[in-house]
């Protein structure tokens, strides 16, 4: 049925939107696909026609689903949410557990399904466009197919507000949202996916050594206690990081400190001396000079800016 519908509603003059597969859909289930009219009308709006959604659904405990698909005709975003499942192909396939992400570019074949012992609970979202084959890019890096971005807050708040978007009417504004929601949803899951050997750094992936950079945000940190942590040369680490990030790891803390700092100053009534020791900086005037070459503007003028 659903086969059906897709192939006489589709887009004149753009791929055919791949078929979502026909698993019998429970009372929380959710599948839902873009009327033709609408795909039309995003195609060729300036807001949407980058990247906009053709069909999505939410699948919880998927017992006996499966796909296999031998043209595949847009892009196809999978994230699970619990359970497990496997990849068939491509690639001669790959467990998929929960925190997992599946990206199947266009015009790429493949199966899929969920494991009988413990099947897997998805969100989904099908999508094309001008920029889609690029988002596709920029999220699957140069890795295959599954990518774990780990079952993040941000990810499955992105999941549901897209269907939120696009369910709530059918009219052409609701589903600009949609397709914009669209797009920050593949730019947040590119964030927090382990994508290739670039997203590591030596023996550490890039958002654990992040994630200690935070831990460390009120005290100091050497590059050479940055380089043992990934177990590297300290030049090598410098340059590893550089590539990865466009900036040096100590000024990249510190961008982090006058973060943590702008922060502070629109949360709380401490002072810019207090503030500046939280943030292990035990001369406060050293502490706004460099607050203001990062931010362009001293602390205190920045807390006056932010409370008018």
């Amino acid at each position: 049925m659903i086969l059906r519908y897709i192939r006489e509603h589709a887009v004149p003059g753009s791929f055919l939107v791949s078929s979502p597969s026909n698993w019998p859909l429970p009372a929380a289930g959710k599948r839902f696909l873009t009327p033709a009219s609408t795909l039309r009308q995003l195609r060729d709006h300036p807001l949407a026609r980058g990247c906009y959604p053709v069909a999505m659904g939410f699948y919880p405990s998927a017992a006996g689903h499966e796909m296999a698909r031998d043209q595949h005709d847009d892009h196809l975003l999978i994230f699970c949410s619990a359970g497990r499942g496997e990849l068939l192909s491509p690639g001669g396939g790959a467990a998929v557990r929960a925190g997992d992400v599946l990206l199947l570019p266009r015009g790429e074949a493949h199966s899929y399904r969920a494991l009988a012992e413990d099947p897997w609970t998805l969100y989904w979202v099908h999508f094309n466009g001008e920029e889609a084959a690029a988002f596709a890019r920029y999220v699957r890096g140069d890795a295959g197919p599954v990518l774990h971005s780990g079952v993040e807050p941000a990810v499955l708040s992105g999941f549901e507000a897209l269907l939120a978007a696009a369910t709530r009417d059918y009219r052409l504004n609701s589903y600009i949202t949609a397709s914009n929601r669209l797009r920050q949803l593949l730019t947040e899951i590119a964030q927090y996916c382990e994508r290739s050997p670039s997203a590591r750094l030596g023996r550490v992936d890039f958002v654990s050594l992040q994630h200690f950079m935070r831990e460390r945000i009120g005290g100091q940190l050497t590059l050479r206690e940055l380089a043992n942590l990934a177990r590297l040369s300290p030049q090598h680490f410098a340059n590893r990081y550089r590539e990865r990030t466009g900036i040096a790891p100590l000024q990249h803390f510190q961008q982090m400190k006058i973060q943590a700092a702008c922060r502070l100053l629109d949360s709380t009534d401490d002072s810019i001396k207090v503030i500046a020791a939280r943030l292990g900086y035990s001369d406060p005037l050293y502490f706004s000079r460099v607050f203001r070459r990062t931010q362009g503007i001293s602390p205190r003028n920045y807390r006056e800016s932010q409370r008018r």
